[in-house]
């Protein structure tokens, strides 16, 4: 039964998608998440290996990414569930968010890495 299934706000309305587009919806997800380890993985690596750069900017280059990749995860399972949603009540798709956060994130981090660099 559709009540049963979890989150019971998303599976609750509507009808059944096509399958496609679930399966779809649910890889982009993984694909997000994916995205977030790397994040976590380069944030641990800022601060675990000894790079020539200045301290203070390399501290804060991490903590972004660190921070990005915990809260892409949580960004892109609300998008699921709203998309998802979408597609069962026949609405338009919502608009997502993940992607600019991950924008500005990598660009802040950019920057913050190249003026390490320059100021070590």
């Amino acid at each position: 039964m559709a009540a049963e299934r979890f989150p019971r706000w998303v599976y609750s309305r509507g009808t059944e998608p096509d399958a496609r587009f679930s399966l779809a919806n649910e890889r982009t997800v993984l694909a997000w998440i994916r995205t977030s380890l790397g994040l976590v993985a380069g944030g641990t690596a800022l601060e675990a290996l000894d790079l020539p750069m200045e301290p203070h900017l390399r501290l804060a280059a991490a903590i972004v990414l660190l921070v990005a990749g915990s809260a892409v995860p949580v960004l892109a399972a609300v998008e699921w569930a709203r998309t998802e949603r979408a597609m069962r009540e026949e609405a338009p798709l919502p608009g997502g968010f993940t992607g600019l956060l991950l924008v500005t994130s990598v660009t802040v981090v950019g920057i913050l890495v190249l003026l390490a660099l320059l100021l070590k």
